[in-house]
């Protein structure tokens, strides 16, 4: 089990912080990387060679603004790809939301919330469940934690 998270930029890394956090958690194999779509196109063609022969089977990739980058890996590999749009500083993220789902037919892109590092990870991982059973019971675990947490909040409430 490997995923590769690749930021476009090092402005990416909080985000790619909150993914390894939830990978890790789950004891996901993962590497992190950045590329840019736009600055270093040649090492997006580079690294899809050597994702698909060194078992990577999910592409995370997180980019702001134009947020080209997991349309242009989609666009090279068969591989799953999962796009984390980046809050960007000139329209809140709306544009790398929109420049990372609007995708053309035969390219997919599974997109997540602005900043959705952790969503990323989790969906990620939901992938790797079906060729890896015992996943599907640590997701299992996973869900039953956050009922305990809403549980607790509801106890916290204290009115």
């Amino acid at each position: 089990m490997k995923v590769s998270i690749i930021m476009g930029s090092i402005s990416d890394k909080e985000i790619g912080k909150k993914t390894v956090d939830i990978l890790e958690k789950f004891n996901i194999e993962y590497e992190v990387k950045v590329i840019s779509a736009h600055r270093t196109p040649e090492k997006a063609v580079e690294f899809i060679k050597y994702a698909e022969e060194n078992d990577v089977e999910v592409i995370i990739a997180i980019a702001g603004k134009a947020a080209h980058l997991a349309g242009v890996l989609a666009g090279l590999s068969i591989l799953p790809v999962i796009g984390i749009p980046a809050k960007s500083s000139t329209m809140d993220g709306l544009d790398s939301l929109l420049s990372t789902v609007q995708m053309p037919k035969g390219v997919p892109v599974a997109t997540v919330a602005i900043n959705g590092g952790e969503n990323a990870a989790l969906l990620a991982i939901q992938m790797l469940s079906l060729k890896y059973p015992k996943l599907k019971e640590s997701l299992k675990e996973y869900k039953l934690e956050l009922k305990k947490q809403v549980e607790e909040m509801n106890e916290a409430l204290n009115f």
